[in-house]
């Protein structure tokens, strides 16, 4: 697996505050329609400890809708279950799984899981 870029979500320091300027005559009538900032890493962040992002290099997840510059956000904390991806390590290299099926069990005893996938960022 070819991983570009990885690292620990930040949230944004500075925030934007919206503010009516000094003006002289009549006010801009749309100043009550100000709305807050979206913070990402409050929509897809539910344990920041251990929650990263990797950025994927290659196109060898397609067959998972996984495709090259896409950001998987994996959550360490999350148990692998039914319907997750997870990252894992097998044979000294990355890769990802589907939660496995009955037959595949024993294949779980020969990997070592570095986190559930929880959202894949694509371009669009």
């Amino acid at each position: 697996m070819e991983i570009k870029e990885f690292g620990k979500l930040q949230s944004n320091r500075k925030k934007h505050k919206a503010e009516v300027s000094m003006q002289t005559g009549f006010p801009s009538p749309a100043t009550h329609y100000l709305e807050n900032t979206i913070d990402l890493s409050e929509v897809f962040v539910k344990n920041k400890e251990a929650t990263f992002y990797i950025r994927i290099g290659g196109s060898v997840w397609e067959n998972l809708n996984i495709y090259k510059n896409d950001v998987l956000i994996i959550d360490r904390s999350l148990k692998f279950s039914r319907r997750t991806m997870a990252l894992i390590v097998k044979d000294g290299s990355f890769d990802i799984i589907k939660y496995p099926s009955l037959e595949n069990k024993e294949d779980l005893e020969s990997i070592e899981l570095w986190g559930v996938i929880t959202y894949i960022i694509h371009k669009v």
